[in-house]
């Protein structure tokens, strides 16, 4: 389904192909845990564990925005042969065990989280591509959900009539990268003529689905192109009332090289003073931060449920 070249971008870049249009690759976090060098800002701030994270898209083959601070190469294809849910649980799950298995040689390992990261309890599907063109995504959430596995699921608000019917996952993200429709149209060239509108419809499903999962708005903080209009960000906030929302600066690595420079890459104090400016013209509060992702959390009131238990 996916051209050989683009094949061999991907593995290349060590994802491992599972499917047609699926693939794994473990992230820098995953492997800093097994190294005891940090976890990612996801376990802070929510409870899952990096090291039995598993890193996963069903959809490498398609997305229907070309953000310019995407760090992906884009092929876009149509689906054809539609990869099985339960085949790529068990898939990805070799994969991620393969992907690890160099690590049983490294004496900076922990031995014992190495042992646990064999069973990932956390996917994570949004490595790439817009995750809700994959046709049997409720089936695969219902397989992960069988396994007592936890799932975040990443959205960019396109497919407003599939959010709606969505099985609910663990956490479910909508991006959000600007405060207007013009620029938005500007910052993630859209195919969708309706973009705007469609995002609107997204963030109006996002405080129905509220009630049965937990909600998170995500803004990729580009400086000098997006840090701007607090007020704005706020209102559009105030529309979907998450109970998270991310502040997460945009980084300068991978195909965005091409498009952006590395003074767009704002600092970790910048971007916790516009989260703070976003929280002002709300009635959210900076609730936790992650210097090193250069991520802060914003929610109305902190809660103990925020925190996972596995």
């Amino acid at each position: 389904m996916v051209k050989d070249a683009y094949k061999k971008l991907l593995e290349k870049q060590q994802y491992e192909l599972i499917g047609e249009h699926s693939a794994v690759k473990v992230c820098t976090w995953t492997k800093k845990s097994l190294r005891d060098e940090g976890v990612c800002y996801k376990e802070q701030f929510y409870g899952i564990k990096s090291h039995r994270c598993c890193q996963m898209s069903v959809t490498i083959n398609f997305c229907d925005m070309d953000c310019v601070y995407c760090w992906r190469e884009h092929y876009n294809e149509p689906f054809t042969n539609i990869d099985d849910p339960k085949e790529l649980v068990e898939k990805a799950v070799a994969a991620q065990r393969k992907l690890l298995s160099g690590f049983g040689g490294l004496e900076k390992t922990n031995k014992k989280k190495l042992k646990e990261a064999q069973s990932p309890t956390q996917f994570a599907i949004s490595l790439t591509g817009e995750t809700l063109y994959y046709p049997k995504l409720n089936d695969l959430i219902k397989e992960l959900k069988k396994k007592d596995c936890s799932v975040f699921i990443v959205t960019n608000g396109m497919l407003p009539e599939v959010l709606e019917k969505l099985e609910p996952p663990t956490q479910l993200y909508v991006s959000l990268d600007s405060p207007d429709k013009a620029l938005q149209e500007k910052l993630c060239k859209p195919l969708h003529k309706d973009c705007w509108e469609r995002l609107m419809r997204s963030l109006d499903i996002l405080k129905k689905l509220k009630s049965k999962t937990r909600t998170c708005l995500r803004i990729t903080a580009i400086k000098g192109m997006n840090m701007i209009d607090p007020e704005g960000y706020a209102a559009l906030i105030k529309r979907a009332e998450p109970n998270f929302v991310e502040v997460k600066a945009y980084m300068f690595v991978g195909a965005s090289q091409l498009r952006l420079e590395i003074k767009n890459m704002p600092r970790h104090k910048e971007v916790k003073e516009f989260a703070e400016q976003i929280a002002k013209a709300s009635d959210y509060k900076v609730i936790d931060e992650h210097p090193k992702s250069r991520v802060v959390l914003l929610m109305k009131e902190d809660l103990k449920e925020r925190m996972m238990k596995f």
